[in-house]
């Protein structure tokens, strides 16, 4: 019996020395990461489109990850990665960017791409309020649901893969991973490219400036867009997003084509 979503599995398209690991995003699936993957790919770069631990199945096994688990999935796809490139960048979506940062602290890297990431938990008083008690609420009250989606491009939105809900459990979790990435940043040098756009409702510009002040490394750059929701990688502005990118892993490596 098939277990991962259809849509939603992860991917690998052999390449050059220089790979390209992909991270996607809390409740989401690989395939907010594809188009980006088949684009790098297309630039000859290696590129492997992880599957995060409890994603991708059923929304009740985020329920039973932990935000150790999530890393551990990077890692491997890490060590994989390692077999065919010598130079390996991390490339991360929203939460996968703060794994991305956080790993990129303890795992070898020439460089970093933190697209639409958070600094903290969204600023939603609720959240706050319900945190000391969000475990055992779970309990009883073990899913939210989302809303409607907001792309610009409505068939975007069409091909998402992605739960429908938000696991209560899994808040927690996400919380300690952003605490875990605020500690790091200040000790990072790699190079590192943020992308953001301005009109994301969800994770505001400002969780970028927070990220980008705090970061230590000298070679640091971030990129606006406009005319996309937060899941800039499948909205409008996905080319603009794909071109930087490439550009970026292209300085870092020294690659030309």
């Amino acid at each position: 019996m098939r277990q991962i979503l259809k849509g939603g599995e992860p991917f690998f398209f052999p390449g050059d020395e220089v790979g390209c690991l992909l991270t996607h995003g809390f409740t989401a699936t690989p395939q907010e990461m594809r188009g980006l993957g088949e684009h790098l790919a297309s630039q000859g770069r290696t590129v492997l489109g992880v599957r995060l631990s409890g994603h991708a199945t059923d929304v009740r096994d985020m329920t039973r990850s932990r935000w150790q688990d999530w890393i551990a999935s990077v890692e491997d796809g890490y060590q994989l990665l390692e077999d065919y490139c010598s130079k390996i960048v991390l490339i991360g979506f929203s939460t996968g960017g703060a794994i991305s940062l956080y790993l990129a602290h303890t795992l070898p890297t020439i460089g970093v791409v933190v697209i639409s990431t958070p600094h903290e938990l969204p600023s939603d008083p609720r959240i706050r309020l319900l945190r000391p008690i969000i475990r055992p609420l779970s309990i009883f009250y073990p899913f939210n649901p989302k809303g409607p989606p907001d792309f610009y491009d409505p068939e975007a939105a069409k091909a998402r893969v992605q739960y429908n809900h938000y696991p209560l459990r899994a808040v927690p979790e996400l919380d300690t991973l952003f605490l875990k990435m605020q500690e790091v940043l200040p000790l990072l040098k790699v190079p590192v490219l943020f992308l953001h756009s301005k009109n994301d409702r969800f994770i505001p510009p400002e969780h970028m400036n927070a990220n980008f002040d705090l970061l230590g490394s000298v070679d640091k750059s971030r990129i606006l867009v406009e005319r996309s929701n937060h899941i800039i990688t499948c909205d409008t502005a996905r080319e603009q997003v794909f071109k930087a990118v490439s550009d970026f892993a292209e300085r870092i490596s020294g690659k030309r084509e």
